[in-house]
């Protein structure tokens, strides 16, 4: 899952959603610098990621991109499966989209400190350019990937995975629905030991 699928699966905690957003950019297993919350933010990522990975219905998402773009398909049904989550919004939240990102842009600003050099970096960025909101658009959807591709210096070809979106739009919608009620039944069960 995207940052907007890892914020949301971190439930009314603040500290535990910034550690779930910026888990991508941590190694290791020396987390004590993170307050706890933080901390089980991280851990939280790390078993989604796990889990998302090996589901089944995740995998049929990428059999439709590996050919043209190889090990980046799971990165690229990741930022689909962010958009879904957007567009169907009012399905899992009661509160608007836009309220939610802005709650957590707020969130990330109080807490400067405790974010990572990385994250710091890049959070203008993020807020100013709003990219959690503009995944709700198939033309936001392409903007991010055309930015990812370009860290990539063009390699991953991900600035043409919006063709795929369109031609499978349904088949990948239709996916995600069934892979996040899963995926939240068993986010559910891991905050319960977390």
């Amino acid at each position: 899952m995207n940052f907007l699928a890892h914020i949301y699966l971190s439930g009314d905690n603040d500290l535990m959603k910034i550690g779930n957003f910026m888990a991508d950019g941590i190694r290791g297993k020396h987390l004590e610098i993170f307050p706890e919350d933080t901390q089980k933010g991280i851990l939280l990522h790390r078993e989604i990621d796990t889990y998302t990975d090996a589901h089944p219905v995740f995998r049929e998402s990428t059999k439709k991109l590996h050919e043209r773009y190889h090990h980046y398909a799971g990165v690229i049904v990741d930022v689909f499966y962010d958009h879904f989550l957007a567009k169907n919004w009012s399905h899992y939240s009661d509160e608007k989209l836009e309220q939610f990102i802005g709650r957590f842009y707020k969130s990330l600003e109080v807490n400067h400190d405790w974010l990572t050099e990385k994250t710091q970096g890049m959070m203008p960025y993020m807020i100013k350019y709003n990219w959690l909101l503009s995944y709700a658009t198939v033309d936001g959807i392409e903007r991010i990937l055309t930015q990812m591709d370009s860290r990539t210096s063009n390699q991953s070809k991900m600035r043409f995975s919006g063709e795929e979106l369109k031609l499978h739009y349904n088949e990948f919608e239709q996916e995600f629905t069934a892979f996040f009620e899963d995926l939240r039944q068993f986010v559910a069960e891991k905050m319960k030991v977390i």
